[in-house]
């Protein structure tokens, strides 16, 4: 049976669907963009300030639902601008320093409140 997932320390969902989902030991993320839970507005700033916001809010639902960032097994993540790739990609790092998961990259035409970045996450229990 799936498990809705909601924590008040990441940003409460804008449309439609779930902080995350967990189901049969999986949990699927939706996509983070660097809004302040604390605010409920987006972070000022680059791509740095926006990418560190967005892993802030991944953190919080995986500690919600149980998970850490080594349960990560999958993110795809979502960029304004292929030119920022380098800088979103330094902080990414910091928080899969061992044992990354598999990750897509893709730049997009237009994100939600044209954020710089989103990150979408499926976490596993292993």
């Amino acid at each position: 049976m799936k498990k809705i997932i909601h924590t008040e320390q990441a940003p409460k969902a804008i449309g439609p669907y779930s902080q995350a989902v967990e189901i049969n030991g999986m949990l699927f993320i939706s996509g983070q963009i660097p809004i302040d839970p604390a605010t409920g507005k987006v972070v000022e700033g680059d791509i740095t300030a926006q990418t560190e916001q967005v892993m802030k809010n991944i953190g919080a639902i995986l500690s919600a639902a149980g998970y850490t960032f080594a349960d990560v097994v999958k993110s795809t993540c979502l960029l304004a601008d292929m030119a920022d790739f380098a800088a979103m990609n330094l902080v990414y790092g910091r928080y899969y320093a061992e044992n990354p998961p598999a990750r897509a990259a893709f730049a997009v035409k237009t994100l939600p409140l044209n954020v710089l970045v989103e990150i979408e996450t499926i976490a596993v229990k292993g």
